[in-house]
Formats: C-alpha cells, structure tokens, sequence
C-alpha cells in the first residue's frame, strides 16, 4: 500500500481559491478573532503531520488485530492508546470544541478537512475522537452550564470520550419505538435501563471514563418520536469535586464481529438501573440528537472521502508502476518487456472517475461545511440561508459521498487486479472498511428519502429553489468564452434537474409511492448537478492560476472537463428511471418475489 500523502494543495485551493472562505472568516464577527489563513495552514499543517506518521500506520494492525473483549473489557488494538495520547497531547480533541470550555472554536471547513485526513490514514481510528465530538456537540448546544463543566472540559481536552446510544435490536431507524427507560429521581438525576446496539466507542482502553448520550423514554412520555429523551450517562460516576466515583450500571455485554473496521469497537451497551442526567427538555431528546447529526451525517461523507482518497493514492502508484501489455498505439516503452498500465484507456478511465470524484467530493463537502459554517456563525439572512442550504444539502453529503467513494474503492481494487483482491496490498481492506459508510448514521436509501420527501417535495420545492438560485447566479456571473465549455453542461444539467424536481412533486400528490422508488435515483441525479457546479467553479479558479506555470491548476481544469464528458452523463438514466410510476415495483405481490 502507497505511503499515505495528505493532499494539502488540493485542500488549500478548495479553501482560498474556490470558497473564499478566508475572506469569509473575517467578515464573520464570532470567527474573524481567532481563525485566519496562516492560522488555518498551521492547522492543516500540523494534522497532515500526525494523520501520516502517527495513524496512518495504524490501518493494517488495526485491521488485522482489531479489539479485543474480556470480561466486560474492550482493549484496542496495538498502537492506537499510544497513537491517542498523541492526539490528545496536541489538542485534536479540541480542535472544533467550544472556546469556553477549552476548544479551540474552529469551523467547519477546517474540522472536516481534519477530518478527512483522519479517516484516510484509519477510518476506525478516527470514530474514537470523531464520536466524541459530535457528543460533545449535542452536550454543548443542550447541556445545562453544569453538565458542561463536568464533563464537556474533560471531553475536550481528551481526557473522557463520549459516544451515542441510539439504536436498539428492534429499533434502527425507527427510534419512535425504543424501549430503554429512564426513572426520575428525588435528586433530579434518571434511573436508565435498556439495551443498546452497534454503538460505537462504546467501551474502549483510550480513556478513563466514557459519557454516553442516550436516548430514553418516561414512564408517561407520549408514543413515538414525540416521547424521547436525551440522558447523558458516564460510564464511572464523578463526584462533586470532579474526581471519578464508583462504577455506573453500564457495561458492554459484548463485541460485533464485522466485516470491516476492525479496529472500531462495536459494543452492545447495557444500562442496568444507571444513573444519567437529562440533556435539554423532556420528550425533545430528538431535537438534542439531531442538533448534531448535520454535522454528523457530513462526517460519515467525509469518511467516504477519505477512503476514496486512499484508494485513488495507492492505485495511481501501482497503475504507474505495473508493467502489462502495451499501448494500442505501440510501445511507450521500448525499452522495457512491457508498457505501464497507464497506457490502458479502461485503466485510465477508473483513475479519472476516482479523481474526478474524490477531488469533487471534497469540495463539495467543504461547500456544505461552510454553509454549517453559516447557519451558526453568521446572522439574519445569511445565517438563515446557510441554515437550509445544509439541511438540503446534508443527505447528499452522506450518501452521494459515500455511494462514490466505495465505488472508488472497488475501482482502485480493480486497477490491481488479482493483487487487489488479496491482503497483502491492503486494497481490500478499503473496500470492507468503507462499506459501512453506506449504512450506519442512517442507511444511504433514508437519505434518499430525507432529501425528496421531507426537503423537497415537503419545502414545495423551496430548499430545492434556493440551491438552484445560488446555481444560477454561479452560470450569470461566467458567461465568457473560456467557461463556457462547463457552464453550458451545467446550466443543462440544472434545468434537467428542475424538471425533475417538479416532475415529482406533482406527481406525488397522485402516487405518494414514487417518493420511495424515486428517491434513490433522484439524490444521484442531485449529487451529480451539485458536483457539477462545484467542478465548474474550480474550473474557474484555476483558469485564473494558469499564468503561474503550475501543472496543478492545468489538471484541474483537465479533470473538470473529464467529470463533464464522461461523468455528468450518468445522471440522464437515472432522470428516466426516476420519472416512472411507483406501480412497476408495488404491482408485484409480496409471494412473487
């Protein structure tokens, strides 16, 4: 497997060239003190430094060896303790964490660039101090002032880590039916018992205490969705003077074993009569949650992204490298018993569709960043636009990123041949790693239905307009010549879009069943529109860099032609199949399956 190379400059022209969002740090009054572009190059820097040669090497250990489980104990595998203390001691854990109680304040742009470099050095490594964070999040935004000196100070500073205790064995998506229970006590504290699933972080030998997030219902809390509660619930009790107690009733009854990210502990969780605190209002314990999972579910993207990358990197150097065959055109290297598997045109094509698409991935999730960035720091209508740009834009992040970035992936598999297929390349680990992306945080066809029912067809296209305002002004504003080979495809793609877009809302209203069977191919229709705004935009900032002589602005450019002949395309299917009646697939019997 190739050394893993943080792509900087890539980062660095999505950042300042494209979004501009240095200038939009300092025209931000809660930013403008404390981030800056020198500040953020040292960020991004230094991480750069520790994701390659602190985690990176982590990936196949963690895999291989994987977590162990003993007597209630989960042990990590060899290296991340020690990987994590390094972390911890140069103040990642703080890095998107609230300034008052010890973070560092820095925005989403940056975190999510952090982010990535995690999960392409180790996706498993990144979920300890990824968990925590979007905990710490949720206690942040909903915690009362004590709660957040208890336990958010020590969360940040990485002293205790946090994970979320949603799912239970009959109850996945549909957390309206969960069963744990939560007792009120004299003291204002809760009694909660119940049984979790899949939850990640769950118990581990990075830290002394573990403050688990959980949802829970009163005994008189109203049915469904309406009667959660959110209980924050540490794994060993703390005492007023903020030393650790006795034991809680949590323990981990036991381990998955998965097809991938073997490094990650699964843990079923069970809470027998443990004490927990209440984390906002009763029965809003899903606002609380979902106060996060924006962040969150572009988070689950990003590892998409990061394992894409990975993929792409290891690929390219042995595409390079691998003599086979030789070029239809004749020898490129006659001097050699064979040429590169560069010269191969399906080799070729799976390496710019990896490009193409991490390299679009990426700054479309940074795009969605800094409309997160937007919805908290900015005010009126730009913090209100920020805010529904993100919400529409969110399940596109999750899915759209990570249906690409497992089919790149399995394409870097396959440009290895047979030697991606074993263990010794470490490619097949990407494949099963990423995998879970699809599924966990809410599987990729809930996303599907997230965007066209509750965003689009329930906005009446509002949230839809708003994002194809913000296209159109993009198409208005470069009408010259040398743009126009991206922004005609793009303003097509809009309008096809559209059409769509009120294909289904009208359509709906008669067959309420298209929703489910369109929705699907309608995000990929989506994803593909958005990317090509955002390819089209770095195709004009590095039009503006060429003068520099640098090859790097000249393959963007070339990449972004790329993504337009021979990416952009695939959504014209997807428009066909989405427009069909919901009758093809409800016509069929349950017994004709």
């Amino acid at each position: 497997m190739a050394e893993y190379q943080v792509p900087l400059k890539d980062m660095s022209f999505i950042l300042y060239d494209v979004l501009k969002a240095d200038e939009l740090w300092q025209s931000l009054p809660a930013l403008a003190d404390h981030v800056d572009r020198d500040t953020a190059d040292a960020i991004l820097q230094e991480c750069a430094k520790i994701a390659e040669q602190e985690i990176a090497p982590l990936l196949r250990v963690g895999d291989e060896e994987g977590v162990s489980f003993e007597n209630g104990k989960v042990t990590t595998a060899p290296g991340y303790k020690e990987a994590f203390q390094t972390y911890v001691e140069g103040g990642w854990t703080g890095l998107g964490g609230l300034p008052e109680y010890g973070g560092m304040g820095m925005p989403k742009v940056i975190t999510a660039l952090h982010e990535e470099m995690l999960c392409s050095a180790d996706i498993s490594f990144s979920l300890y101090p990824g968990l925590s964070a979007g905990a710490g999040l949720s206690l942040g935004k909903h915690g009362s002032e004590e709660l957040k000196q208890t336990y958010l100070t020590k969360m940040i500073a990485g002293e205790w880590t946090g994970s979320m205790c949603l799912t239970e064995s009959h109850a996945g998506s549909d957390l309206g039916i969960i069963r744990t229970k939560a007792i009120p006590q004299e003291d204002g504290s809760y009694r909660i018992t119940g049984n979790k699933i899949f939850i990640t972080a769950g118990e581990h030998d990075l830290a002394e205490n573990i403050v688990h997030l959980v949802l829970a219902k009163l005994p008189d809390a109203p049915a469904g969705p309406r009667g959660i509660s959110l209980f924050l619930v540490p794994k060993i009790n703390v005492n007023d003077d903020g030393s650790l107690g006795d034991e809680n009733g949590v323990s981990c009854g036991s381990i998955e074993h998965k097809m991938g990210i073997h490094g990650s502990a699964t843990c079923v969780m069970n809470f027998d009569d443990a004490k927990g605190y209440l984390v906002g209002e009763v029965n809003k314990g899903l606002a609380c949650m979902f106060t996060m999972m924006n962040f969150e579910r572009v988070g689950v993207g990003i590892q998409g992204i990061g394992s894409a990358e990975r993929s792409y990197q290891n690929a390219l150097e042995y595409a390079k490298d691998r003599l086979q065959g030789r070029a239809l055109t004749g020898a490129k290297s006659p001097d050699q018993a064979a040429d590169s598997i560069m010269v191969h045109g399906d080799v070729r094509r799976m390496l710019l569709n990896m490009k193409a698409l991490t390299e679009g991935s990426r700054a479309l999730s940074t795009y969605i960043s800094l409309q997160l960035d937007l919805s908290t720091y900015a005010e009126g209508d730009a913090q209100k636009k920020g805010e529904n740009l993100a919400a529409l834009l969110t399940p596109i992040a999750k899915a759209f990123f990570t249906d690409m970035g497992f089919e790149s992936t399995v394409a870097g598999q396959q440009v290895f041949g047979g030697h991606g297929f074993i263990r010794e390349w470490g490619q097949e680990q990407l494949v099963r790693d990423t995998r879970i992306t699809q599924i966990y945080e809410g599987t990729n066809g809930i996303q599907a239905m997230d965007l066209l029912a509750r965003k689009v067809v329930a906005s009446k296209g509002a949230l839809f307009t708003l994002f194809a305002d913000e296209v159109k002004a993009f198409i208005a504003e470069n009408s010259e010549a040398e743009m126009s080979e991206f922004i005609q495809p793009l303003e097509i793609a809009l309008d096809d879009l559209q059409s769509l877009t009120d294909s289904l809302i009208a359509s709906s209203s008669d067959d309420i069943n298209i929703l489910g069977t369109a929705a699907n191919d309608y995000l990929h229709v989506f994803g593909y529109t958005a990317m090509a705004f955002i390819w089209a935009s770095m195709a004009k900032a590095a039009q503006g860099k060429l003068a520099q002589g640098d090859a790097f602005y000249q393959g963007k450019i070339k990449t972004a032609r790329y993504y337009f002949a021979r990416i952009l395309p695939r959504r014209l299917s997807l428009i066909n199949t989405a427009k069909q009646s919901s009758d093809v697939l409800f016509d069929i019997e349950d017994d004709l399956f």
